[in-house]
């Protein structure tokens, strides 16, 4: 008996491990498809772009070749490594992480009147604008330095580059409404081919001149340095694209957790970079006429067709990876009143973060066709992908030094051994990359500082919106002591006020009472809330309080990966005493017009005001963005003067 019992234990312990370690792999494979896309394929244009990328072609000899190879190993390894793996991924907001669940851990709302939280909260948006900047990025210079390829197997085929990359462009961006969901299990397995490929290219190129691997050696880095002065500094911009995608690490800590990224990046990902990027540079010490296109140089004649059409594959799984990544980054932004509400549409049942996002598909649809057709090569596109990456790196250590401070309560010297440490390297790659843009670098500065100025603008003027509006509303005491002057007839029914006001009574409210002389029996006084949280639990979700008279106040507390669902919270509150007909219910929806006031208004000049209408008036419709049914809406329009 007991014999048995043991074997059918030990037999359920094996099925468990078995079960747990299918788990784990279909964890590491999805891994590898959304997080590492844009780190796996920088391996096809960097080294490309520091040899002829810069304003003179660097000569690939020794000293070159092994310094530019031991740059590239000490900024993957001090950055990617050190800096991103070991300390950043801790800086999490409730397990979510990226540039937004920074600025919502400084919870800056709360402390605006302090100058010095405005600044880092103004930080944090130009640092998000400049992300943002890159992803318009990412899918022209991926597709296009993949199907660069083409003219490498053959160079009369080099006519077709455009038009092939901009047919996949279209595709890609056509495709998106259907959502990732439905590809999204094809991608694990396209990276996972991708890396063992560009590892056995680098490990075959390594064979050639095995002295490459001196490169780990730093000492290589300082001759390098020392022999090319300004130059060196000057094609560090080149080098920096190693680290392309690695905010994307921090930026999925959500999806996968810390473990799985770590533990994919030091087994698998970063010895198959290394070992691709040594592989390049020992096939440039054997045929230094190989500067162009060092990636497809490494490739067998015979394997260079098929592994260009793996290429493409791969830069279109990065290119989704980061499309997808910027459906979420509106969708938190809008969450923490960043950026006006704009459709969002939910493309999986299963999963809450799987959204589409429209209006930003198609504004980045039009930017990768602009950019392949203004630029027409990856070694031009290079020039203004850096700008971008090394702005939000420099922002993200900065802030990532505040919230060590405030939550990690790390001691003032490690986290000024933190801050310093790689502020210089990060200020270092940002000062070379500063150097590119009059070729280029001025495309992701000038949208960064248009979606900086749009955030800032919509943000200030909310608030100061919301302090004017205020004015007018009423207390509770103020209102039933006017209805019941005016005998104001209670009719049967329920209505739902929508209101930012946690305090007194909306304008909207008093408006109805005086022009109607009627108010139905139940009013719910409804506010919506965008925490600086990523998901609130449904004990947090929900605060109720009766006010008497037949007045109810509803507090629904929403993170900013949460889409607001207000009928079915409210369907909740009957176990509160709110007897309601959901069906049946009326929602009045205060609608603040702002109006120029004239003159200037502190922190707010007329331009901005101007713009601050124009988002107002094109913002998606709130009844959408709190799924209400619009057949139950009452619109009221309060005009605001600001």
């Amino acid at each position: 008996m007991s014999g048995k019992s043991d074997t059918g234990s030990s037999a359920g312990r094996d099925e468990a491990a078995r079960e747990g370690w299918a788990k784990q792999a279909l964890v590491a494979l999805a891994t590898l498809g959304v997080v590492y896309g844009d780190l796996g394929t920088s391996v096809i244009y960097s080294l490309h772009t520091v040899f002829t990328g810069g304003d003179r072609v660097l000569a690939p000899n020794p000293v070159n070749v092994l310094g530019v190879l031991s740059l590239v190993f000490w900024t993957l390894i001090l950055i990617v490594s050190v800096k991103y793996m070991v300390f950043v991924l801790r800086a999490d907001n409730r397990g979510e992480g990226g540039m937004f669940a920074l600025i919502a851990l400084l919870r800056p709302w709360r402390n605006m009147q302090r100058l010095s939280r405005r600044g880092l909260v103004l930080l944090g948006l130009a640092g998000a604008s400049m992300l943002y900047a890159g992803v318009m990025i990412t899918p022209a210079i991926s597709i296009l330095s993949a199907v660069e390829g083409l003219q490498v197997a053959s160079p009369g085929m080099a006519r077709f580059v455009l038009p092939v990359t901009l047919v996949i462009l279209v595709l890609l961006f056509a495709v998106q409404h259907f959502g990732s969901t439905r590809v999204g299990w094809t991608f694990g397995p396209i990276m996972a081919v991708w890396f063992l490929v560009i590892a056995a290219l680098g490990a075959y190129g390594i064979t050639v001149q095995p002295q490459v691997v001196s490169a780990v050696n730093p000492a290589h880095a300082v001759e390098f340095f020392s022999r090319n002065g300004v130059e060196a500094f000057l094609i560090l911009f080149g080098v920096f694209l190693v680290t392309t995608g690695a905010e994307a690490l921090y930026a999925d800590i959500g999806h996968f957790g810390r473990s799985p990224i770590r533990w994919i990046w030091f087994v698998f990902v970063l010895p198959a970079l290394l070992l691709n990027y040594f592989g390049q540079g020992a096939m440039l010490l054997q045929d230094t006429r190989r500067t162009e296109q060092p990636f497809y140089h490494l490739i067998p004649s015979a394997l260079l067709y098929p592994l260009v059409g793996l290429a493409m594959l791969a830069t279109i799984v990065a290119s989704q990876a980061a499309i997808t990544g910027a459906f979420s980054m509106t969708h938190q932004a809008a969450r923490l009143g960043l950026v006006p509400r704009s459709r969002i549409v939910q493309t999986s049942e299963e999963t809450s973060g799987q959204v589409y996002v429209p209006f930003v598909n198609w504004v980045l649809m039009a930017a990768g066709i602009g950019l392949v057709v203004l630029f027409q090569s990856s070694n031009k596109l290079a020039s203004t992908y850096g700008i971008s990456i090394s702005t939000t790196m420099v922002v993200t250590t900065v802030l990532a030094f505040v919230v060590a401070r405030e939550w990690g309560r790390w001691p003032l010297w490690q986290a000024l051994v933190f801050l310093i440490g790689f502020l210089a390297i990060d200020l270092t790659y940002f000062g070379s990359n500063l150097m590119r843009i009059p070729h280029g670098g001025w495309f992701p500065a000038a949208m960064a500082a248009l979606l900086f100025t749009m955030m800032a603008t919509w943000r200030r003027g909310g608030e100061l919106l919301a302090r004017r509006a205020d004015t007018d509303a009423k207390t509770m005491e103020e209102l039933l002591g006017e209805m019941e002057r005016d005998s104001v007839a209670r009719v049967p029914g329920t209505a739902v006020f929508v209101t930012p006001r946690l305090t007194d009574t909306p304008a909207s409210l008093a408006h109805h009472v005086r022009r109607n002389h009627a108010l139905q029996e139940q009013v719910v006084l409804l506010t919506v809330l965008g925490e600086d949280v990523p998901r609130t639990t449904r004990e947090e979700r929900r605060d109720f309080d009766d006010l008497g008279a037949g007045f109810f106040r509803v507090v629904l507390h929403y993170g900013y990966m949460q889409q607001a669902n207000v009928p079915s919270e409210l369907a909740t509150c009957t176990d509160d005493g709110l007897q309601i007909d959901l069906k049946e219910a009326t929602y009045y929806i205060e609608h603040e017009s702002p109006l120029s006031s004239g003159g200037r208004l502190r922190g707010l000049t007329v331009w901005r005001r101007r713009l601050f209408g124009f988002l107002v008036r094109n913002s998606l419709d709130v009844t959408i963005h709190y799924q209400i049914p619009s057949r139950q809406v009452v619109d009221v329009s309060l005009r605001v003067r600001i």
